[in-house]
This record gives structure tokens, sequence and C-alpha cells, in this order.
């Protein structure tokens, strides 16, 4: 994932949906072609200080609208390098959002996991549910399937599936001043700290994982202020609702 800082939690909005329609469409991007010169040269500095950094496609949303229980909105392509710049530059075009898929660990214990991102990432030191920028590969013929991109994402980072966690239906919906992360509750078997150990093992084997260590949440003190915004909106809706 790399579109952070975020804004404050005040400005949140957590809305449970039944399901996510989204399409894929063209869209041209102002922002991204009158101000690409500075992109490309933002973009060589980010990438001298981070080599492993790839300036490929992502999915940005140009349209959005929760409607009844349902959230609807269409994506279109753009580089890595234009998104990147619109969040280093405090978003200066508002017709736009960063809308992706995010994943919620929840253990039987109610404990959640939370994943700190590893120092050669976009994000060094943050931390969030297990997420990834939407690309190209979640475009099936003229929509987007975020929960293909879900379950994607968890494998890479922590190298579970299926097997080992089972999706809540539907998904928590956080609208948070340029982003709206749609997430996805993935129930577990295994305790938090059984899981943590299997997570950081996966870790240890990867050339170059994106995550450096997994939290593991219980209680609002455990919420570290590594912890992002849209997080902890989640999490403390999700406490609220339990009380």
């Amino acid at each position: 994932m790399s579109d952070m800082p975020q804004p404050g939690m005040s400005e949140a909005r957590v809305v449970p949906v039944d399901r996510l329609e989204l399409a894929f469409e063209t869209y041209f991007w102002p922002f991204a072609d009158e101000r690409r010169a500075h992109i490309d040269a933002h973009w060589d500095q980010l990438h001298r200080e981070r080599p492993s950094m790839w300036n490929g496609h992502v999915l940005m949303m140009h349209r959005w609208a929760v409607e009844g229980h349902v959230f609807r909105g269409a994506h279109f392509a753009c580089d890595f390098a234009s998104m990147l710049a619109w969040r280093d530059w405090e978003f200066p075009d508002d017709n736009v959002k960063n809308g992706f898929a995010s994943n919620a660990i929840r253990c039987p214990d109610g404990a959640f996991l939370v994943g700190v991102q590893g120092a050669h990432t976009a994000n060094a030191g943050l931390a969030y549910f297990p997420a990834g920028m939407v690309e190209m590969s979640d475009v099936k013929g003229a929509s987007v399937d975020l929960e293909a991109n879900a379950w994607r994402e968890i494998a890479e980072e922590t190298g579970l599936g299926r097997a080992d966690l089972m999706a809540e239906p539907g998904w928590t919906t956080v609208l948070l001043g340029p982003r709206i992360a749609h997430i996805k509750v993935l129930l577990a078997r295994e305790s938090a700290e059984s899981l943590r150990e299997r997570i950081l093992a996966f870790m240890a084997r990867e050339k170059e994982p994106e995550l450096a260590d997994i939290m593991i949440v219980r209680r609002p003190a455990d919420c570290s202020d590594a912890v992002v915004p849209f997080v902890h909106a989640f999490l403390n809706a999700t406490w609220s609702s339990a009380v």
C-alpha cells in the first residue's frame, strides 16, 4: 500500500455495505497531464531513495457514491508516479480518490492483526491492515474486482489464504478525505499469537517482505501512533458496536 499519510479520524465516515459495484472507465486526469514534468522529477527522486519501487499502472477513482447498502464507483488507470505526487503534494485534485481494499484479520478472541510497513516501501513504519493499490490485473472486463485484489494482497503480504481465513459477507467502507478504504473482515481459525508467528516466519523466507512486523490489537491502547486513521476509524466503529 502506498498512499499515506492520512487526514484525521474526525473526518471519517464508516459505512457497512452489502456489495461493491465498481466499473473500469477511461478518464483523462488533468493533474497527471498538466504537471507531468514535475511528477517525473518527483518520481526520479523517490526512486533514487527507494530503488525497489516500480512505476507501474494503478487504479484511482473518479466517481463514487453510497446508495443504500451498495457502494458504486468507477476506477481509471494512471501511473504510480502520478498517484504518489498527488499524495505527497497534499491531494491537489479532489475530483479523484484512492479507493482500495484492505483486510482486517480478526482472531477468535476478537484481536486484529495490523502490519507494519518495511523500510524500503513508500509508507515505511506506518501500520495498517494488509492492503495494496488496485492494479490492472484486478480489471475483469468492464468491472473492478476488489475481492480478488484483497485475497491477492493478503497472500503476498502474509502468506495466508482461504484455507486459513473465512471472509465475512459484505464490506465496511471508510470514507476519509482523499481515500476510500473497503475493509473485508477475514475470520482466522488460530489465535492471534499463533497467526502472528506464522506470518513472521513467512516474512523471514521472503527476499524483500513488504511488512516489517505484525501488531496484535485488542483495544485502543494497543494502537500506536503508527496506526493510520482509516484503521483507527474502523476499529473504533467495531469496538463501539460491540458495547
